[in-house]
């Protein structure tokens, strides 16, 4: 089972929290970046989402700002390792107020398949060294990777609230932050994720630098290899009130429409059209169904011959896999309808399809047979607020 530590976090003043928050940096567009920047002097992606144009060596001025906030106190360095209790309060899309609670700290890195933490999904590869380069020059893991723990009990161990440092709400979440410093706690919760495997949700490839910062570290800075041998994560039970899980939909280019649909049509029944908008989605729900998004007003609600062999894994990005993996084409994913829909109309993909989110039994069953989800199967919601809290290595 990994190991999970506390650690000594830097922490924006209580006072500066709300304007130094961000997104993550994956979802950020440049114009988000420089918006967030405009609206803060000390706002994390600064740091967090390095700009060509902020000088000569990017990485190198993020490490220096660090550095500058550290000294001015813009940042504040804890005085005791400590966890992190991150709960985030939202109203789901079925209209539900729910509360996912869990916790910030050191997870063990370890090899590919070597157990302990597992991946969930396949992933496409990523040339761009920005992450490492980054976690490199700042000795710092800036913003935190979700993981997934099977341990039962973990949810009720952080129900009593911590230290509270900062609350805010962000576009309709309310995100809250508590410092947990007392030795029993933390050694209860430490117990808890030690107890069992966590399966990585949301970072894998920031996992996957975290392996080769820790080999970098062994081979240039042994000094810091220790702390290189884990990296932050946020930890949360797997169970269905501690997860909200949205589509990730396919875009489809390099391939005529006509021919993508008549390949689909071997596998699949259209039983129904619908208009091209959110709507579409409960019908998908209600009727098992994927939906082709063609570039006319109205999408084509499919689903599978009762014959068809898709697998027996309740996944439609497994099943489409299946069914397409006789014609050539290119794929990409996006969010929303709406997303879709533009992408589609615009000419920019040939075609769009539609998924339901994966089941939560889906997700489980996964994790229990250590299989692998197509890329980009699964969107937790909602984000983690970067900025919370950074863990610094040396």
């Amino acid at each position: 089972m990994p190991m999970f530590a506390p650690f000594l976090g830097l922490r924006f003043p209580t006072e500066l929290l709300e304007e130094s928050v961000a997104p993550p940096y994956d979802v950020l567009s440049a114009n988000e970046v420089a918006t967030l920047r405009a609206s803060s002097p000390s706002n994390v992606t600064w740091i967090d989402v390095p700009q060509v144009n902020d000088g000569p060596n990017p990485y190198e001025i993020a490490a220096n700002k660090m550095a500058e906030w550290l000294s001015a106190g813009v940042l504040v360095k804890d005085d005791e390792p400590s966890f992190t209790i991150y709960r985030m309060t939202f109203t789901d899309e079925t209209g539900v107020v729910r509360t996912i609670s869990g916790v910030i700290g050191a997870l063990e890195v370890v090899e590919d398949q070597a157990g302990g933490v597992l991946p969930h999904e396949r992933t496409t590869p990523k040339a761009s060294t920005d992450r490492l380069d980054l976690t490199i020059a700042t000795h710092a893991n800036l913003s935190p990777i979700w993981g997934l723990s099977r341990a039962h009990g973990l949810s009720d161990a952080l129900s009593a609230p911590g230290e509270v440092l900062g609350r805010l709400t962000i576009d309709g979440v309310t995100h809250t932050v508590e410092r947990v410093s007392d030795q029993k706690r933390i050694d209860e919760i430490q117990r808890l994720v030690e107890s069992a495997d966590v399966l990585i949700a949301d970072g894998h490839h920031r996992y996957g630098v975290a392996r080769q910062f820790r080999k970098y570290a062994q081979d240039s800075e042994p000094q810091i290899a220790d702390q290189a041998a884990t990296t932050m994560v946020f930890v949360n039970e797997m169970s269905p009130e501690q997860l909200a899980v949205a589509a990730i939909h396919r875009l489809y280019t390099d391939v005529d429409i006509n021919a993508l649909r008549d390949t689909l049509l071997q596998s699949y029944n259209i039983i129904a059209e619908a208009p091209a908008d959110e709507h579409v989605l409960q019908l998908m729900a209600d009727n098992s169904a994927i939906a082709l998004v063609s570039g006319k007003s109205n999408v084509e609600l499919l689903v599978p011959h009762p014959d068809a062999d898709l697998g027996d894994r309740d996944l439609d990005g497994a099943r489409l896999e299946t069914a397409l993996k006789s014609i050539s084409h290119s794929v990409n994913y996006q969010h929303g309808v709406s997303n879709v829909v533009s992408a589609v109309s615009s000419g920019q993909a040939s075609a769009g399809i539609l998924i339901r989110p994966v089941p939560f039994e889906e997700i489980i069953r996964t994790a229990e047979r250590g299989d692998l989800m197509p890329p980009k199967s699964t969107f937790f919601t909602p984000k983690l607020l970067t900025g919370l809290v950074i863990r610094r290595m040396g």
